[in-house]
């Protein structure tokens, strides 16, 4: 099981690698362009055991709703956010304006 787990965490990471700058995804969006819709929850264990690693993106993945839910998984108390308005994310009260025209679906993009 835990192999299991470990690519799964791997499938995520290679998804979220593809997110643009400037846009975000969401943990279910994620979920489902793996096959496994109802498993955001998980999607959001991998994005919390990847914030050692630079070279994904985790900042960019929000709540279904834009909310910055994963930020307090980040150094600092509002890194997250900063790493989104470096990229023109607009974020107000931890949460991403505008979100759609910032969303980037991977079901539709790849």
């Amino acid at each position: 099981m835990k192999n299991d787990k470990q690519d799964f965490f791997k499938q995520v990471y290679e998804v979220a690698k593809l997110i643009p700058e400037g846009r975000v995804t969401t943990y279910g969006a994620i979920a489902q362009y793996l096959g496994m819709k109802s498993s955001a929850r998980v999607v959001g264990w991998a994005m919390n055991a990847a914030h050692g690693d630079i070279s994904i993106p985790a900042h960019r993945v929000v709540n279904r709703v834009g909310l910055l839910s994963g930020k307090h998984h980040f150094e600092g108390t509002n890194l997250m956010q900063q790493l989104l308005e470096s990229e023109g994310v607009v974020v107000k009260e931890h949460k991403v304006q505008n979100f759609n025209d910032f969303y980037w679906d991977p079901c539709k993009e790849l």
